[in-house]
């Protein structure tokens, strides 16, 4: 079995695309990640399929779209039965992994007491009993993977296996730790507390990762291939990584957004001047920000992104030291990404922008891919069909119902174009906030609706209107381009609709 091919998914928490020195940041120093898309295909043109957290997740493990799986929004726990593309690798003969984040179930207060979840942050924390799903009762293989060191939280408010191997480390950073994920108002916060960046969550992931592949070459999985699941909760705020790399960069040299005024235009917004107005949900969703408090954020989202990227350095240099470099592909994404000043916000959240929705994609497959940059459309919907088919795995024992595209063309030649636009469904629904967007990207333009606003959308020219600063809804030079648009979309989100439960009869 060893000629099966091992497959390294390394995904980081709310990096946007263009975070990223091979994508042309002149800021942002990330030699290890511009390398490995130096020996890959990296895609400008990559969007998630949700730009929420736990619906996107889901798609990548699915490969379905949230109205499918079920997963709309954040707080509800992908169904347990539902097939993956993990356990059909099981099935077939790889082992499977997950270190670091994974966010298939809540991590909040249920609404009910009877709701379990073995990521909640304060079961993590506070010992409920036997029938609680977390510690020695967490249940595996878990959604497909056979073995799993998970992290819960962002930042500085982590639990999960982390805090295991914290309380080995350092008992009084533990239990400060337990402490602080038991009041939830931490995790919105922009800047958290500080911690020892040898016990900071990114060398959680590293470290755990790095053992994992010690432990497979020294054959404790016997002849199988790996799927290895390596999550960095970071740049996602609360922030604080470590000191050495904040260092790197300073408030005061980070530029403005082109379009950080625009905020004011915002407020009239038939759709987003409403939220701006009343910001929902302690203050955490599309919010209007400061100058000070982006370059603040933005620096040290630069940090936790390098030391991410030294990271992923450490574990790329082991797989080509145990020697496995050959037979591994590798895939660097990221799960959705943030408004970071553009607009004058912050956050992600229902709104329009492009830095929320664009995200990277560098794949790197031994034997197929070359240096080189694709502007194909691609969704995260996309991603479990193509692994599975490089994977050679046959269509019959592929999850069924599968709605992504096979993009593995793409990597053989990056001209290919197979997508002609790309759906993302987009429902927020948390504390006041109860709303559902539908996005439609095609090559030249974006397209937004808005669920509950008559007559209104945004449509931005995605060649003349980078920064997106001049809505075209209401030009009437572009009515029939408009009408093609809304179209488009509305066939789009028909084909992507539920066709479950199957039919059993005939009437």
């Amino acid at each position: 079995m060893k000629d099966k091919m091992n497959v390294l998914f390394i995904i980081t928490d709310a990096q946007r695309a263009d975070h990223l020195g091979c994508a042309g940041n002149p800021i942002v120093k990330t030699p290890n990640i511009d390398e490995l898309a130096r020996r890959s295909v990296r895609f400008s043109n990559y969007y998630c399929t949700n730009p929420i957290c736990m619906p996107n997740r889901a798609t990548l493990l699915t490969g379905l779209y949230p109205n499918v799986h079920g997963v709309r929004s954040n707080g509800i726990n992908l169904d347990e039965n539902l097939p993956t593309i993990t356990k059909v690798l099981r099935k077939r003969g790889w082992y499977t992994a997950a270190v670091g984040k994974i966010h298939h179930q809540f991590w909040l207060g249920p609404f009910r007491h009877r709701a379990k979840s073995s990521e909640s942050l304060i079961s993590w924390a506070v010992d409920k009993g036997r029938d609680d799903p977390v510690g020695k009762n967490f249940p595996l293989p878990y959604y497909g993977y056979d073995e799993v060191e998970l992290v819960s939280g962002n930042g500085t408010v982590c639990a999960g296996h982390y805090t295991e191997w914290l309380e080995e480390r350092a008992p009084k950073i533990a239990e400060e730790m337990k402490k602080r994920v038991q009041n939830y108002d931490n995790l919105f916060n922009l800047f958290c507390e500080d911690i020892p960046g040898d016990l900071y969550n990114t060398t959680y992931v590293k470290e755990r990762t790095l053992s994992f592949l010690d432990r497979y070459a020294q054959g404790k999985y016997g002849e199988k291939p790996f799927y290895l699941h390596c999550s960095f909760p970071d740049p996602h705020y609360p922030l604080y990584p470590p000191k050495r790399f904040q260092d790197k960069y300073k408030p005061e040299d980070i530029e403005l957004p082109s379009s950080f005024q625009d905020i004011k235009n915002l407020y009239n917004h038939q759709y987003l001047g409403t939220h701006l107005k009343n910001p929902p949900f302690k203050r955490a969703f599309i919010r209007e920000s400061t100058e000070d408090e982006v370059r603040k954020l933005t620096a040290l989202t630069y940090a936790a992104i390098s030391y991410v990227d030294s990271s992923i350095g450490e574990i790329l240099a082991s797989l080509e030291k145990l020697g496995y470099s050959e037979n591994t592909m590798v895939i660097f994404t990221s799960d959705h990404g943030d408004l970071m000043g553009d607009h004058g916000l912050l956050f992600k959240g229902p709104c329009p922008f492009n830095g929320v929705l664009n995200i990277p994609l560098i794949w790197k497959v031994p034997g197929l891919t070359k240096t080189s940059v694709s502007d194909a459309l691609v969704s995260s919907i996309d991603l479990p069909k193509t692994i599975l088919n490089l994977l050679n795995i046959r269509d019959r024992y592929h999850p069924p119902g599968m709605q992504g595209y096979d993009i593995s063309q793409i990597l053989d030649n990056p001209h290919k174009k197979i997508r002609d636009s790309v759906l993302i469904e987009n429902d927020e629904e948390i504390g006041p906030l109860d709303s559902r967007l539908r996005h439609l990207i095609t090559e030249d333009y974006k397209l937004t609706i808005y669920e509950g606003v008559d007559n209104f959308g945004d449509i931005y020219d995605r060649e003349s209107d980078p920064h997106e600063l001049n809505n075209l809804w209401n030009n009437t030079n572009f009515r029939d381009i408009k009408f093609n648009l809304v179209n488009k979309l509305l066939q789009e989100n028909l084909k992507a609709q539920t066709k479950y439960p199957k039919r059993i009869a005939a009437t």
